[in-house]
């Protein structure tokens, strides 16, 4: 079987690969995106802790020097504020970029981004359009403990009007958030932050963009399709290389965005390994997989070999210990085995 570097889509031909040169970190490929997309468009700002001095993920370091103290906007700690005032901000031909340190704290700004981006241009008529994306890091980060750790993407999925991106590697990274800061819509842009500082290609090209909605097989095979994105996506194709040897074939489908989710891709894999199992960092309970299990139950069940698999976080909240919080996840074994027991049944 073949693991696929370009961007291949389950139905048709592989698109052609990726041309890079240029190699830098999951979080830095993000603040390029941004960088290249305030050059390219002047109402494009953005504003959360400590962008001047680089922000959470350093992709901001030095912005203020070309883009100005009215562009790259240091805000208190504030999460309904940034987000109330982004929303006016998109409302009036603006497009801000709201960068939150965890996704925990989109909490505190719920209100704002669930009832006020997600529904007002539907309650408006749609006399206006609201280009505002949230970058919410979702996930462990080496004992931050409870509250700092969570994995809140399936909240996007469940709230319509918004858009829901968590991209796999650095080329995503990069490529997604420009195709989210460009499109009309609200997007809740899920970085995981376990990629943080994995390094890989990105484009040069500054319109290089991946469409919303558009999922990418990864590897192909034929014993059973894992559904996955974000920081899982790696480690099902660790898992699907070690499989190999034993003569178990995954093809891999790394969804890229849950809203749109790309349900096509999904379904042609699965009609072809007959096999799904779903994998993600968010909780098992009523997490992603929950919903995409029963999109695929409805469109695949009579081509289905064995009962569709699930694997998630624990059902708990994410210890402090940087030892322990990485058994709350799935790890490239528990994949494996659980592709093992799919496969034999």
């Amino acid at each position: 079987m073949t693991t696929l570097t370009e961007n291949a889509p389950a139905v048709g031909g592989p698109e052609p690969a990726r041309q890079s040169t240029h190699v830098i970190t999951y979080q830095a490929a993000q603040g390029e995106a941004l960088i290249e997309e305030m050059r390219r468009d002047a109402t494009v700002f953005c504003m959360g802790q400590d962008l001047r001095m680089g922000g959470f993920f350093g992709g901001t370091r030095g912005m203020v020097d070309e883009f100005g103290y009215e562009r790259v906007l240091d805000t208190s700690i504030t999460e309904a504020f940034m987000v109330g005032c982004a929303a006016g901000a998109a409302m009036t031909g603006m497009r801000p970029v709201v960068q939150m340190g965890f996704a925990d704290f989109s909490l505190i700004a719920g209100d704002e981004i669930f009832q006020k981006l997600g529904k007002w241009r539907h309650m408006h008529g749609g006399q206006f359009e609201l280009p505002a994306v949230i970058i919410m890091p979702i996930g462990p980060s080496g004992g931050a403990g409870p509250e700092h750790s969570g994995s809140m993407e399936m909240l996007g999925m469940h709230f319509p009007g918004l858009k829901v991106v968590v991209p796999s590697d650095a080329w995503d990274a990069k490529a997604l958030l420009k195709a989210a800061i460009r499109d009309p819509n609200p997007v809740l842009y899920y970085p995981s932050k376990q990629l943080d500082w994995v390094r890989g290609p990105v484009s040069t090209d500054p319109d290089e963009i991946i469409p919303l909605g558009q999922a990418a097989v990864r590897r192909t095979g034929t014993s059973a399709t894992v559904i996955t994105y974000g920081c899982m996506t790696r480690r099902a194709l660790e898992a699907a290389e070690t499989l190999a040897g034993e003569g178990i074939e995954l093809e891999v489908v790394d969804l890229r965005t849950l809203v749109p989710l790309d349900l096509d891709t999904v379904t042609a894999s699965v009609l072809r390994t007959h096999r799904a199992l779903i994998v993600h960092e968010a909780p098992r309970t009523a997490g992603p997989g929950a919903e995409i299990a029963a999109a695929v139950q409805e469109r695949c069940f009579w081509h289905l070999d064995a009962p569709i698999m699930r694997l998630g976080a624990v059902d708990a909240p994410i210890p402090a210990s940087r030892h322990l919080e990485q058994h709350c996840f799935p790890s490239v074994d528990d994949i494996a085995e659980a592709a093992r027991r799919l496969a034999r049944i």
